[in-house]
């Protein structure tokens, strides 16, 4: 029997069903936030680098990811566990249920869009090459630093990897897990510049005058940091993005922000920031 002749009110019933269907498991809570629910508490990915996330005197952990996740597990009612990660490995852990949800200064890109679900920008860097004044200090532009014999330092699988590809392909790449690592071999007359995230370059530079200057005025590239989540957590990704909207028109993040990229305040609670 065809029910859209015999019964219209049934067959528009069933007609607008099958509609809203698809649009209703879209948003359908994922089993990852049914997880978070039940256990009250939100896992979360992160790496050490200052000022993103880092040990205090105490070996707490502070930084401006940490307050972010503080206070996103807070305003949801959560618990939240912190799960240090080598940079390296963060997206594959997060792949193999480790951790709920990445909050660590991951850069949204294209091809990191293949493997996680990103959330709506909740920070904006750029990547910045801080270089040594004793092996560096006729250096002045791209060109100079995209030489045979330049050395480079750069955190292993960060997005300044990338960048340094990009602009300097003829020079030599060092690659550390650490960032403390990345800006002591420049330190250590091992390494004619480092590129990292900002506000690690300009920070260094003015905690070593002496040693580093920045030669480029503006940034070598910019991005948009974002939480990363696994494939099918949409409804989870929403739920952060109305908290990122909601974070970001009071104000509080950008207070956390310039609290620990445009000052060096911070640094008193850090043994070796």
């Amino acid at each position: 029997m065809n029910l859209s002749f015999k019964t219209p009110l049934l067959g528009a019933a069933l007609l607008l069903t099958s509609l809203l269907t698809p649009a209703l498991a879209q948003t359908s809570p994922s089993d990852t936030q049914a997880q978070i629910e039940q256990s009250g508490t939100l896992r979360v990915g992160m790496s050490t680098f200052a000022p993103w996330a880092m040990r205090d005197k105490q070996g707490a952990l502070i930084g401006f990811e940490i307050d972010v996740a503080h206070r996103l597990a807070i305003d949801n009612g959560w618990q939240v566990e912190f799960v240090p990660t080598a940079w390296d490995g963060i997206i594959p852990s997060l792949l193999a249920k480790k951790y709920d949800v990445i909050i660590g200064g991951l850069t949204i890109t294209p091809e990191r869009e293949k493997s996680v679900r990103f959330t709506q920008a909740y920070s904006h860097s750029g990547v910045q090459l801080a270089a040594s004044s004793a092996m560096a200090k006729e250096k002045k532009t791209v060109a100079d630093f995209n030489q045979r014999g330049v050395i480079l330092a750069v955190r292993r699988g960060a997005s300044p990897v990338q960048v340094a590809k990009a602009h300097f392909p003829k020079a030599t790449l060092r690659q550390f897990d650490d960032e403390s690592q990345v800006f002591q071999e420049v330190l250590n007359g091992r390494a004619h510049g480092a590129l990292s995230s900002s506000p690690k370059p300009e920070q260094e530079a003015l905690r070593h005058p002496d040693a580093l200057f920045m030669p480029f005025a503006k940034p070598l590239a910019e991005g948009s940091e974002g939480f990363a989540l696994r494939k099918g957590d949409d409804a989870l990704a929403e739920l952060f993005n109305e908290w990122i909207a909601a974070r970001q028109a009071d104000g509080w993040l950008k207070a956390r922000h310039d609290y620990w990229f445009k000052s060096l305040a911070w640094e008193a609670q850090v043994a070796n920031p």
